[in-house]
């Protein structure tokens, strides 16, 4: 298969789209991005990298960060999370309130922001430099050592964290967070404000195509079991209210962020990274959805 034909005939025909959708501002720091910037990054279990427009250039990861976060707290607990977080899909906004009241602080996945608040703490529980620990298994996923937080984001995500304190403090009377809340959303926001391009993304998702293993260096990060399992919740859950219709048009299993950033994989061979920071109402990139439902079309293969 020619990847690089394919990602840049999908650019081409989609560049009367770029600026489509709309900026997130509830971050100020996010909402100066400009929205005309378009970029597609494939990378292959073979060794492969194809690249098409913005693909090497940074942006703020934000809820991408989750499936790492995740994945290094499956790694060390396996099940034992899922008494934590749930693994539904959730029906309703990534910062919602609702469900928790009656489901007596149990956020329904992992993916939601209740959800991923959970695993964070459970990651500050596990290690003592929770930021530094994330930034080095990135880091080892990718093979850039050139990965770190973009501080002006983080700060301004924990000046408007009104929210994710407001979930964080509401689990803690269920129970459900066992760290201080202040620190807590202070790593969250960190977590979120790490700056990747669609490069270093496409090439950090390989370890999930290949079924929980490394491919840079060999190391198993996830049984094959818990590889599948994680798959399975990011196509169920990780594009948030929109997860079923993203499932429906891609067939991919991958994860959002309101940076613009998509991320997808296909088992056994590769992983793709689109940006363009335009959102559509679901809190997802417009053009980052239509292009890899375009993307698996153009290939004829997704995991379906």
């Amino acid at each position: 298969m020619d990847y690089q034909r394919v990602i840049e005939n999908i650019h081409k025909d989609f560049q009367s789209k770029k600026g489509c959708g709309k900026v997130a501002d509830y971050i100020p720091a996010l909402a100066e991005t400009d929205p005309m910037q378009y970029g597609i990054s494939v990378a292959t279990l073979e060794g492969g990298q194809y690249e098409v427009g913005d693909a090497c250039k940074k942006f703020s990861i934000q809820s991408i960060s989750k499936v790492f976060t995740f994945a290094m707290v499956m790694g060390h607990i396996g099940d034992e999370i899922w008494e934590s977080v749930g693994r539904e899909p959730s029906g309703n906004p990534f910062n919602s309130l609702v469900q928790l009241e009656y489901e007596h602080g149990i956020p329904r996945n992992p993916f939601i922001n209740a959800g991923a608040l959970v695993v964070t703490d459970r990651l500050m529980s596990l290690y003592d430099r929770p930021k530094e620990a994330l930034l080095d298994f990135i880091r080892s996923l990718c093979g850039n050592a050139d990965i770190y937080i973009d501080q002006r984001v983080a700060k301004s995500e924990r000046e408007h964290a009104d929210r994710n304190m407001a979930l964080a403090y509401f689990m803690k009377s269920f129970g459900n967070i066992k760290n201080d809340v202040d620190t807590l959303i202070d790593v969250y926001c960190s977590q979120c404000a790490i700056s990747m391009n669609c490069n270093d993304l496409s090439k950090s998702f390989l370890f999930l195509a290949n079924h929980g293993v490394n491919p840079l260096n060999g190391e198993r990060l996830l049984t094959i079991s818990q590889a599948k399992r994680l798959g399975a919740v990011m196509l169920t859950c990780g594009f948030y209210d929109e997860s079923g219709d993203f499932a429906f048009r891609a067939g991919l299993p991958g994860k959002s962020g309101v940076g613009g950033g998509i991320v997808a994989y296909i088992p056994g061979n590769l992983s793709i990274a689109v940006w363009s920071p335009g959102l559509n109402p679901h809190g997802n990139s417009l053009l980052g959805v239509e292009t890899l439902e375009r993307f698996t079309t153009d290939i004829s293969n997704s995991i379906f």
